[in-house]
């Protein structure tokens, strides 16, 4: 019963990430786009934690840990340099 749960759950993650490649690809302003990529990557997180208990193994924490560092680091660039115009100082 739980593995049917987890399926339901992954099929509906995987909804979930069509609707934001979506989003990323026709969203109308830029910033409707930074919220879809980091969107779209908690919701791989999320993928793979479903995964992770699917299979009954850590074995893709190391790659969850990666996905989620790469998100954050890519939404906050983003958003600094939409807001700047660049993302390094030239202090």
């Amino acid at each position: 019963m739980f593995e049917v749960i987890l399926y339901i759950a992954l099929f509906i993650l995987t909804l979930a990430i069509v609707g934001f490649v979506i989003r990323i690809f026709i969203g109308p302003s830029i910033t409707d786009r930074v919220m879809g990529l980091d969107a779209l990557g908690v919701t791989l997180v999320g993928v793979i934690g479903v995964v992770m208990m699917l299979q009954d193994t850590i074995a893709y924490s190391d790659v969850v840990l990666v996905i989620s560092i790469l998100s954050f680091v890519g939404t906050i660039s983003l958003t600094k340099f939409i807001e700047r115009g660049a993302i390094f100082d030239d202090d």
